[in-house]
């Protein structure tokens, strides 16, 4: 059928720029160019172009007429913005997997391990792949709470975090830093003591802040 075809090339455009280009902290204020996107991703125009739309609606690109699409850049208030609502969230999400007895320590230890085989990389992709892995450690402790309207807020907040996390994470000092703040979350969890799990979960959210305002700032 047809509409159907339509709206799965405008789905996979979506996806794919969410998760492929626009979460490269370089791109930030660049011009999107639609037939080359098209090309990438495998879809003609017009798909790309109400993905687009979408994107523009959540913020992460700026149309403008008679000039185009471009990415926007992560201002400090966003960042604040996007940190203040991790807090909330995530706060929650400890308090609840430790009263419910959901507490996924298990995967958010696995997944902390692979973090640390990116301290030291100087790759290019490192920031990325880190930052990737990042969500997901804090994306587990959210799907704990089997709240599936949390969840879905957290998912919205990917791929600005995922920038916004590049440009936060870009050195190994900073990295190293984090994996301890993680591992401090994952002994709380463990410890099942609610108050100090949702204090490691807030100041280790306070000192990514801190550290990203200050990146943003230079």
């Amino acid at each position: 059928m047809p509409p159907q075809k339509s709206m799965n090339s405008q789905q996979k455009a979506y996806e794919y720029l969410r998760s492929e280009v626009l979460v490269d902290p370089a791109i930030q204020g660049t011009f999107l160019n639609e037939q080359n996107l098209a090309s990438e991703i495998g879809v003609s125009r017009t798909p790309v172009r109400e993905a687009l739309r979408v994107l523009a609606t959540e913020g992460l690109v700026e149309m403008v007429p008679n000039r185009g699409t471009f990415v926007s850049k992560v201002s400090r208030q966003q960042a604040r913005d996007v940190m203040e609502l991790r807090k909330i969230l995530e706060c929650h999400a400890a308090r609840v997997s430790i009263e419910r007895e959901r507490t996924p320590v298990d995967i958010m230890l696995e997944i902390l391990n692979k973090q640390r085989s990116f301290i030291n990389s100087s790759s290019d992709s490192s920031s990325i792949d880190f930052i990737a892995l990042d969500r997901d450690f804090h994306f587990e402790l959210l799907k704990a709470t089997g709240n599936s309207e949390i969840i879905r807020t957290y998912d919205r907040l990917q791929t600005r975090q995922r920038i916004i996390g590049a440009e936060a994470l870009s050195t190994s000092t900073r990295r190293e830093a984090v994996c301890l703040e993680h591992q401090a979350i994952v002994d709380c969890l463990e410890s099942g003591d609610v108050d100090r799990a949702e204090t490691a979960v807030s100041e280790h959210i306070d000192v990514t802040e801190a550290h990203l305002l200050m990146v943003l700032s230079e």
